[in-house]
């Protein structure tokens, strides 16, 4: 024993010394068949949660003139869509416009 104090420890820093892991892909299968017997089970996500990022990610700052904006807001609103998807809609139609006409 180490001293008058019973709970105290004599270590040697010669012999603490840290050991690398085996990470093969055996020994980690093994491992992971021996944790899901005992009833460890994997926490970790499988996929990203959360909102999907959207395909719509290129953005439009048209400053149009209030009577225009309202107009826009009321029909999209009546409409049941976004905004952008008004626009998307008229672009289309200027880009098939301009094929007929060339």
């Amino acid at each position: 024993m180490a001293g008058s104090n019973p709970f105290s420890i004599t270590l040697s820093p010669g012999k603490l010394r840290s050991k690398p892991k085996d990470t093969s892909p055996r020994t980690v299968a093994k491992s992971d068949e021996a944790a899901e017997k005992h009833g460890f089970v994997e926490r970790t996500p499988k996929k990203r949660r959360g909102r999907k990022p959207s395909p719509r990610t290129g953005q439009v700052h048209a400053k149009v003139m209030p009577n225009v904006a309202k107009e826009i807001s009321h029909e999209a609103a009546a409409r049941g869509v976004q905004q952008g998807v008004l626009i998307e809609e008229a672009w289309a139609l200027y880009k098939a416009a301009q094929k007929s006409e060339g």
